[in-house]
């Protein structure tokens, strides 16, 4: 039988910086507030009301600018983002050894499903509004063997739930920080996985430190 295996979403099968940026740029117009777009775009990762309190937002007003940020989200981030190279490929040799793809993400889950609705690619399973080890539940639900992230809070939600945590470098943190996190592995990119896969088709990890 197949095994399950779980995905980040941003950076890790797709990049979605561009519209990200024009997106927290339209909140800070509207908002009035000092918001780093290019800052927040390059460190892609914790949730939305995590970046707000780095942004020093007034703490009252998060549940709102998070309210907002999602509404604008759809018009300005899906049309521009683009699926990682590796990524369909990556989902495919899940498929094709029998297995479930699902993918686990921090991102509010119904624009992370317009995302896949409309670049792809097609996975069994979708699990929103889940950081670092909060992930673990998902991943542990789904009896996933391994989970693929390109930061260090993925690597901390395979490791809380017990699986082979799969580092990519695609996104903002460096092959040395993941591997200090605790990846038993760390790929360039998603065009890696498949080989990966078929090395560990016995459930051995395969550490690359």
């Amino acid at each position: 039988m197949g095994r399950c295996v779980g995905f980040d979403l941003d950076m890790t099968l797709i990049d979605p910086r561009p519209g990200m940026v024009a997106a927290m740029e339209q909140l800070a117009r509207e908002s009035g507030l000092d918001l780093d777009a290019e800052l927040f775009a390059s460190r892609l990762g914790p949730p939305l009301d995590h970046v707000l309190r780095g942004f020093e937002a007034p703490e009252e007003r998060i549940p709102d600018l998070v309210s907002r940020f999602r509404e604008i989200y759809p018009g300005l981030v899906i049309p521009s983002t683009v699926v990682l190279p590796g990524a369909r490929a990556a989902i495919d040799a899940v498929r094709d050894a029998g297995g479930t793809s699902l993918v686990v993400t921090g991102k509010y889950e119904r624009n992370a499903a317009l995302h896949l609705e409309a670049h792809g690619p097609e996975v069994d399973v979708l699990v929103g509004d889940l950081w670092a080890t909060g992930k673990a539940a998902a991943l542990k639900r789904h009896n996933a063997f391994a989970y693929v992230g390109d930061h260090v809070g993925d690597i901390r939600g395979a490791l809380a739930a017990g699986a082979i945590a799969v580092g990519v470098t695609t996104g903002p943190c460096t092959r040395a920080e993941l591997l200090a996190a605790g990846a038993h592995v760390v790929l360039d990119s998603l065009v890696e996985f498949p080989g990966w896969l078929a090395a560990s088709a016995d459930g051995a990890r395969v550490p690359e430190r």
